[in-house]
């Protein structure tokens, strides 16, 4: 109980420096300066630069309508750390613009670079903790549910239509909706690298004497898998096994002590690889394949 209990208090305590990353990087970088952005806060800034309308408050009546899908499709865990979210996220964005600090640099360029970056770190960090701000977060969560498709590429598509708004406001420019594309960019970039990071895969070729060997440590330590192909030496014309291992990336400093502690003079290729599917690793999503499943049981 006290486990579990530290657990969710470290996941709260880990969305809460998220959304404060999240909302300074509006209210200090992208807010002050007039830059759109994507997702409910971005169209929630179009509408303050069009009306005068708080963020704050059209972030909580937007985000009412759309709360609802999260708890039909995602669960009510998902639903009530995302009340949580919003509602913090709502507070944060009507208090944090009286602290007396905005950015003071005077490039736009800069400051959607600088905005862009921290928001997709902050949506990072609660995404990683099962939470969500709202909004095209729902939408992003929801497809990636049942889709093989980044969450950066979902923004996108949301963020080009929300972004491209603002060109339709008086006073706006092109130049206005290409920073909030630079932010958009930004944004998408980092979350990605924020959410995959340490679960990108990569696959490692073993040239060793000591293959056997090698092989059933890696199997018994690290839980992988180890395939072993016929090779040979075009050089010394001698013949041997060639290992293949697929690991997430957070294991090759784990899977190269394992082989130079047995051969130092083993050979290893190091790639990356896009996906990888199967025990272990992800699972295969797609509504093609779902739709196959089922007319097979009919």
């Amino acid at each position: 109980m006290n486990i579990n209990l530290f657990k969710t208090v470290k996941s709260y305590l880990f969305m809460t420096i998220g959304l404060f990353i999240f909302v300074f990087s509006w209210t200090a970088f992208l807010i002050p300066n007039e830059i759109a952005g994507g997702g409910v806060s971005g169209l929630a800034s179009v509408i303050q630069y069009a009306t005068g309308f708080e963020v704050s408050y059209s972030y909580l009546i937007i985000n009412a309508i759309l709360l609802g899908i999260g708890f039909l499709i995602l669960g009510k865990g998902f639903g009530f750390k995302t009340i949580y979210c919003i509602a913090v996220a709502a507070l944060m964005f009507k208090f944090l613009p009286q602290i007396p600090w905005v950015s003071d640099i005077d490039d736009k360029l800069i400051n959607s670079l600088i905005g862009g970056t921290m928001s997709g770190i902050g949506i990072g960090i609660i995404f990683l903790q099962g939470g969500s701000t709202g909004g095209t977060d729902i939408v992003a969560l929801i497809i990636t549910k049942y889709r093989e498709m980044s969450p950066g590429r979902v923004f996108i598509m949301c963020d080009l239509v929300i972004i491209g708004s603002v060109f339709f406001i008086p006073g706006k420019t092109l130049e206005d909706v290409i920073y909030g594309y630079i932010e958009m960019v930004s944004f998408s970039y980092v979350i990605d690298m924020v959410l995959t990071g340490n679960r990108q895969s990569l696959q490692l070729f073993i040239i060793s004497n000591k293959y056997a060997e090698i092989a059933e440590k890696v199997t018994k330590e690290l839980g992988r898998g180890v395939t072993a192909l016929d090779s040979m030496g075009w050089y010394s014309q001698t013949e041997s096994k060639m290992l293949m291992v697929i690991l997430r990336k957070t294991q090759l400093q784990e899977i190269s002590a394992i082989v130079k502690d047995i051969d130092k003079k083993a050979f290893i290729s190091v790639s990356t690889v896009m996906s990888v599917y199967g025990q272990g690793f992800d699972q295969i999503k797609g509504g093609k394949m779902i739709w196959n499943k089922k007319q097979k049981e009919s």
